[in-house]
């Protein structure tokens, strides 16, 4: 059963197309990986299936039902956990997220075994009474999941759940993602960190310019590119040396540079390696390590749309 449809969605702006004649399936039960970099196209899509954006032409269904036709069924079904932080400060935890529940019908006894329930999941039942603004940046994210999930909807959307957040709060947030998949919900997850999508999601969608360029499981993904390798050259200075001329070699793809490790994609079937390591030692700089590397998302996704996932 298809949780999500997605059918010819566009979307525009004056004479700018944000989204064009996209279409997507997701079935029940998927943790759903949805990549793009920033300007793709992915907030504007999850805001139309949020109903947070009109949409110009298309449809999007959800567990059959046209959002346009059953608003109330549709946004009853969707849970919405934002990349910016939507709680209210001067509210307690246990406050909060009542009131986001309340907004989806639920009221008296239900309503307060739903809040309960929602904020023992996240790890917050002894927080009830606190504050936000005196919570650490992982507890009001996890808040944040709390407020989404209390109505129990069918369909959650995680948008950059993990931004700005310690990494024990991160595999927090992560291990809450199984455990929601695990209780049937279906979640579409999207995340600037390629690492979380490749460990989490299911299948995977990438975006740019407004479509769908690939999708499937990442070994499907992978495959795309069995035709690249990337080889990691570490260098002592983390200064970045001449890139252009390494550019220039026969093979070579694309270079970039982070954190004293030259980063360089090039054609399987062309052996350049030689000429690589002959370009930096002619350029001065002095090589402490070389390894090639296994083909994973950050890699696709670098192939397919020629720049980082952060850009």
């Amino acid at each position: 059963m298809n949780v999500l449809e997605i059918q010819g969605l566009t979307k525009k702006f004056g004479d700018f197309i944000a989204v064009d004649n996209m279409s997507l399936n997701i079935q029940e039960g998927e943790i759903f990986g949805f990549l793009g970099a920033n300007g793709a196209g992915k907030s504007t899509t999850i805001n139309m299936i949020s109903s947070l954006l009109r949409i110009t032409k298309g449809e999007i269904s959800i567990l059959g039902r046209s959002i346009t036709k059953n608003s109330l069924f549709a946004k009853s079904n969707i849970g919405i956990v934002p990349q910016e932080i939507s709680i209210y400060e001067d509210m307690t935890a246990y406050e909060n997220v009542r009131f986001f529940a309340g907004l989806y019908g639920l009221r008296g006894a239900l309503l307060k075994e739903r809040t309960e329930e929602a904020l023992e999941f996240v790890g917050l039942s002894d927080k009830h009474k606190s504050m936000p603004k005196n919570f650490s940046g992982g507890m009001k994210r996890r808040l944040n999941i709390a407020c989404a999930i209390a109505h129990r909807p069918k369909l959650i959307i995680m948008d950059e759940p993990t931004v700005g957040i310690d990494p024990q709060s991160r595999n927090y947030i992560l291990n809450s993602v199984r455990k929601l998949n695990e209780m049937g919900c279906t979640i579409i997850y999207t995340s600037h960190y390629m690492e979380e999508v490749e460990e989490i999601c299911t299948r995977i969608a990438i975006v740019d310019h407004g479509k769908i360029i690939a999708e499937g499981t990442k070994e499907q993904l992978k495959a795309i590119v069995t035709d690249t390798k990337e080889t990691w050259i570490v260098i002592k200075s983390d200064e970045s040396p001449p890139i252009e001329q390494l550019k220039d070699i026969p093979g070579v793809l694309s270079v970039r540079f982070e954190e004293n490790i030259l980063k360089i994609n090039s054609v399987g079937e062309v052996n350049n390696l030689n000429r690589i390591i002959q370009q930096l030692i002619k350029d001065g700089v002095e090589v402490r390590s070389v390894e090639e590397q296994a083909p994973n998302l950050e890699t696709v996704f670098l192939t397919l749309t020629g720049r980082k996932l952060r850009d």
